[in-house]
């Protein structure tokens, strides 16, 4: 019996739907597959309409009612994209790598060298009058000073850097 109703109402669901999907903005078939799922629903819970023609019709405006309505309410998932502009793990691992090497060859430093540039890397932003008193050396002397430490830094890196 519900193999017959099926072959009976196929024709005209598909005419249903298709006339129905285009107003609600649904797919034919996404509306025929809803009102299938109902119509299986009824017969395990009521049995077969009384009037299966009529009733085909009254859930396929239902169900693009309920699309129309549902659609009307959705709101698009709006958020900031995921940031692909900036740096993926392999670049966080690269980036670590070279401060890693950076914090060791600063320790490799002759005298106050490793203090100062320790000082002038710290993520805490220190102010040379900040540094200078932590090193117990004027301010006007943490410039030259400077300039030698880094000096030194940079002969200390370049056969490192050319190696690589």
């Amino acid at each position: 019996m519900t193999h017959d109703l099926v072959t009976t109402l196929r024709p005209l669901l598909t005419a249903e739907a298709c006339a129905e999907a285009h107003a609600s903005g649904a797919e034919a078939g996404d509306l025929e597959q809803a009102v299938w799922l109902r119509l299986l629903e009824r017969l395990d819970a009521q049995g077969p309409p009384h009037d299966p023609q009529g009733w085909l019709r009254r859930a396929v405006r239902f169900e693009a009612r309920r699309t129309r309505r549902t659609t009307r309410l959705e709101r698009p998932y709006v958020t900031e994209p995921a940031d692909d502009g900036g740096p993926g793990p392999e670049d966080l691992a690269l980036a670590a790598a070279r401060r890693r090497v950076l914090r060791d060859a600063v320790r490799r430093l002759p005298g106050r060298c490793p203090r100062l540039l320790q000082a002038l890397l710290s993520p805490e932003d220190l102010t040379y009058r900040e540094i200078a008193g932590e090193l117990g050396i004027s301010q006007g002397s943490l410039g030259p000073e400077r300039s030698r430490c880094l000096g030194c830094l940079r002969r200390l890196l370049t056969p490192e850097v050319a190696a690589r």
